[in-house]
């Protein structure tokens, strides 16, 4: 992707709008900056207003249009409202970037409660199928759209205590390819990217520092950990017309980190 997180190439979103669950940090912050600078009238949503308000003041700083909006996607009545406020405020809905979740407790799955499992899964994949299920309704009107979902590298291998995430994550993979089947012949493509160890404040809630980074880094072909851009910049070409013949895809973005095993 080069340095497209760091200078505007063209402003190839000019006249779309853009929403952004949990953009008020990480992947989700990077990423609505990135469609601002691309042109696109970016909608900036999550449970905190004081972050979401950051992003918002920085994509404003440089001269986009930006809106925050207050929701907990695992609630159908916030999701729905989310996306009617996006719409209303904006005049339609083209890019849905479904990134809200949370890493939940992780611990063996002997001492995980029954609300800690419904935690996990009631935003990372219930929040983001109701989100779409609003979202397709928006953009059906509209003849078309795209939305882009976060999963995990998490998905695609496995670490001791991470049942409930992974499950979470996981399923987004399936519910990708049936969507992108379903929502098609409506003109909407769905896809899903699957990150590595990205330095987000999820990574650090983790126990990610500065020594575990350099570990990840030693075992990674690139040789680094991720940065919230490199996801950013991934939805955004997923968003675009480069990407118009690309549905249905669960799209690992790790330095190769999975490549070689852990």
């Amino acid at each position: 992707m080069g340095n497209t997180s760091q200078t505007s190439i063209d402003q190839r979103f000019t006249g779309k709008v853009a929403l952004v669950t949990g953009g008020g940090s990480g992947i989700g912050r990077a990423a609505a900056l990135a469609y601002a600078r691309q042109g696109a009238k970016v909608a900036v949503a999550g449970r905190t207003l004081e972050k979401l308000q950051e992003t918002v003041n920085l994509i404003r700083d440089t001269g986009g249009m930006a809106i925050a909006v207050v929701a907990d996607v695992s609630v159908a009545a916030e999701a729905e409202a989310m996306v009617k406020r996006t719409s209303s405020a904006f005049d339609g809905l083209d890019i849905v970037f479904n990134n809200a979740g949370t890493e939940g407790a992780f611990a063996p799955i002997t001492e995980l409660t029954e609300n800690d499992f419904d935690h996990v899964i009631g935003i990372n994949l219930k929040g983001v199928w109701l989100c779409i299920k609003y979202a397709a309704q928006a953009m059906t009107r509209n003849g078309g759209g795209v939305i882009v979902n976060t999963s995990s590298w998490l998905a695609d291998t496995a670490v001791s205590g991470s049942s409930a995430y992974a499950a979470s994550k996981g399923g987004l993979l399936a519910m990708t390819r049936a969507l992108a089947v379903e929502l098609g012949p409506l003109g909407i493509r769905v896809n899903t990217i699957l990150p590595g160890i990205i330095a987000t404040p999820m990574f650090e809630r983790l126990g990610g520092n500065d020594a575990l980074a350099d570990t990840f880094a030693a075992t990674t072909p690139l040789r680094r950990v991720g940065q919230p851009a490199d996801v950013g910049d991934v939805a955004v070409w997923l968003s675009s017309d480069e990407a118009r013949f690309v549905t249905g895809q669960n799209l690992l973005v790790d330095g190769g980190y999975t490549v070689v095993g852990i």
